[in-house]
């Protein structure tokens, strides 16, 4: 069996199936099971009880949408590095996670301690998220913003874990 060594848990083996199955659902997590069964030609009880199995297994985190942020008019985005004191990080990190802009942080090695991807409606918003709010955080340092001019994605791609 395979050991998922980051919790230490048993995953069992995943095997060209269940590849699949992953690549349907991070392509179209909506897709049914009777269409994606006809598509990766695995009955449909057998694809049921695969992805409940993945999902049980924690492979399958959770089922999500992806949100079109900018026909919502969040046309601005931005990184947004920072320097944190060391005695106060986790509680700052915490609290920079309650801005609704703060769309995620990482923790890095290098120039800065973390860094923030930022969503905003315009420039003086993303401003005054920067200035007037992650700059007030007690604990943080500095900050340096990245303002985004296109952004890439590529779908993830995964390839079955060597035996």
């Amino acid at each position: 069996m395979q050991v998922n060594s980051s919790k230490g848990k048993e995953m069992g083996k995943i095997d060209e199936t269940d590849m699949k199955i992953l690549e349907e659902l991070i392509k179209d997590a909506s897709l049914s099971v009777p269409r994606m069964s006809k598509k990766i030609k695995v009955n449909s009880s057998v694809l049921y009880s695969r992805i409940k199995r993945l999902t049980r297994r924690n492979l399958i985190k959770r089922f999500t949408v992806e949100v079109n942020e900018e026909l919502l008019g969040y046309n601005v985005g931005a990184l947004v590095g920072a320097n944190l004191d060391a005695r106060l990080r986790e509680k700052a990190i915490e609290e920079l996670m309650q801005f609704a802009d703060v769309r995620d942080i990482s923790e890095v090695t290098g120039r800065y301690d973390i860094v923030m991807h930022i969503k905003a409606k315009s420039l003086d918003e993303l401003h005054s998220t920067v200035t007037d709010k992650i700059g007030q955080v007690e604990g943080v340092k500095t900050t340096e913003t990245f303002v985004e001019m296109r952004r890439r994605r590529r779908q993830s791609f995964y390839q079955l874990p060597q035996s």
